[in-house]
């Protein structure tokens, strides 16, 4: 069983920064982010393997999102530059036992999610 409890979201404006933090009660073998916008589906942003560190990120994000792993504080971040209002949304960790993958349903475990705004 894993927990994981999100921080960080809040209200920036367009062109800023944020970085989010999960933070994980147990070992996965990969871990992602999602986000869900009003109205919308929930997507895939970026995620990565603990062991190794490889990476794979959504293209709408690329260049301007980085997710990392901190492993002695068993912390997942992703830091969030050159915002958009169109990147608000609940932003959602998640882990799962086998590899990288971009669908949710791959996922076994969720945060409970937190809120970025960004403002125009």
């Amino acid at each position: 069983q894993v927990q994981l409890v999100e921080s960080g979201g809040g209200l920036v404006q367009a062109g800023g920064s944020l970085r989010l933090s999960c933070a994980a009660s147990g070992r996965a073998l990969a871990m992602g982010w999602f986000r869900q916008a009003p109205g919308k589906e929930r997507e895939f942003v970026a995620a990565i393997r603990w062991a190794g560190g490889s990476t794979y990120s959504a293209d709408s994000v690329k260049g301007r999102f980085t997710i990392s792993r901190d492993h002695a504080k068993n912390t997942v971040y992703l830091q969030m530059n050159s915002l958009k209002p169109e990147d608000t949304a609940v932003y959602y960790c998640a882990a799962r036992w086998v590899g990288l993958s971009d669908r949710q349903e791959d996922y076994e475990y969720w945060g409970q999610g937190t809120q970025v705004t960004v403002s125009s």
